[in-house]
């Protein structure tokens, strides 16, 4: 245990891989995928492939971690010496995770327990759970740590390209976009995350080559030329996600490229496939 006996925790739609989080000893805080035959618990027993394969016949609900699943998690880290918690958590806009730890943190006198509302999701979320594992091991306090975290909102975000936007329509995560699907279902868009955590479209592209080269040109202007943790998604478009992350590392030498990977299930389910998305952390 590292010597400020500080943990730090992620909801699972944070997606950080099994590989970081065993490297940073990040507690995964898992979202859970219902389906009649069960109650999966996301990045622990389903994986994307499942729900794409289920499309478009079955589609599954999703909850996030209940207060006493939380709070199981704490009773353990304070059972094995922990003092102190710092919960990663996607956007309030998306997720209740957030404001359930807020409420939790007022409640429990045996550990200090400091969530953190990225107003993002996704890998831009889990980028921040990642330098706050990094900075315990440069001998950063909890303290240190909380009270930096909200000054790096600025710093990290989450740009994607999907197919469609029937996925985000049907799981109502369109938010701002509503009044525009009608019309753009077609179309090929690009979305970040606001300053408040919300969706926005980035643009609305004819043609899947121009939507990646928005996507390309969107991640490139945000970095704009600093340092920077990246790291590319994907939903079941494994090659092309090489590819364009091969694109990145030639815009962007100075960064610091950490996965390629698949988005966890619980996205999944409102993304669907043909996903690639670049999460962001600037100044690491």
């Amino acid at each position: 245990m590292n010597p400020q006996k500080t943990i730090v925790m992620a909801d699972s739609g944070c997606d950080v891989n099994k590989e970081y989080r065993d490297q940073y000893g990040i507690r995964l805080l898992p979202f859970h995928v219902y389906y009649p035959e069960k109650d999966y618990l996301d990045s622990v027993d389903i994986d994307p492939k499942m729900i794409y394969d289920r499309f478009p016949d079955e589609f599954p609900s999703t909850s996030t971690p209940s207060m006493a699943e939380i709070n199981d998690a704490l009773d353990e880290a304070v059972a094995a010496g922990f003092e102190n918690a710092i919960v990663v958590c996607i956007s309030h806009c998306f997720s209740g995770t957030y404001n359930a730890v807020r409420l939790i943190s007022t409640q429990r006198d045996d550990i200090h327990v400091y969530a953190f509302d990225t107003r993002n999701i996704s890998v831009s979320s889990g980028l921040y759970a990642i330098w706050a594992a990094r900075k315990l091991e440069e001998g950063w306090s909890a303290g240190q740590i909380a009270e930096a975290l909200p000054g790096k909102l600025a710093d990290g975000n989450i740009f994607f390209y999907m197919d469609t936007l029937k996925y985000l329509q049907r799981g109502g995560r369109i938010g701002r976009l509503s009044g525009m699907v009608g019309s753009i279902l077609k179309i090929k868009p690009v979305i970040s995350c606001d300053e408040e955590g919300a969706y926005y479209t980035v643009g609305m592209i004819r043609g899947e080559r121009q939507s990646k080269k928005k996507l390309l040109e969107s991640v490139v202007r945000f970095v704009d030329g600093q340092k920077a943790i990246v790291c590319v998604e994907e939903g079941g478009n494994h090659l092309q996600a090489l590819e364009f992350e091969a694109m990145l590392k030639e815009q962007l030498p100075q960064c610091e490229f950490l996965m390629e990977q698949q988005i966890t299930a619980s996205l999944a389910v409102n993304t669907g496939p043909g996903l690639i998305g670049v999460g962001v952390l600037k100044n690491p």
